[in-house]
């Protein structure tokens, strides 16, 4: 089930980092990979070019481990993680759905990606 595509507001848990999305939600992905599988986050991939920052990119941190090439994104106030820049797409962002504003993810199919398996 996909939805029209529209505009989503996301934030971190106490707001400093702000940011919108506009998808269809084809789908949500989860990955097993050593850094998805321990922040348990739910995602939909978004194009950079419907992904925009509003507010507190100086209070992002940012990790990256193994090839160093995915970006992962972390609130330095709260910690929470909104989004990173992917590892095999570069120009997608993958979101993480529990920090758009009234979000529900049912009825949005749900697919598993292999990440420890990448080499």
């Amino acid at each position: 089930m996909t939805r029209e595509p529209a505009r989503y507001a996301g934030s971190c848990h106490c707001g400093v980092v702000q940011f919108s999305i506009e998808t269809d939600f084809p789908e949500l992905t989860t990955c097993d990979c050593s850094i998805c599988a321990r922040k348990n986050a739910l995602m939909v991939k978004v194009h950079e070019s419907k992904f925009e920052l509003l507010s507190g990119a100086d209070n992002l941190a940012e990790y990256q481990f193994h090839t160093r090439t995915a970006r992962h994104y972390f609130c330095r106030t709260c910690g929470i993680y909104p989004f990173h820049r992917k590892r095999v797409t570069p120009d997608y962002l993958g979101i993480n759905v529990f920090c758009l504003d009234g979000f529900d993810p049912s009825g949005i199919p749900v697919r598993a990606t292999v990440g420890k398996g990448m080499p």
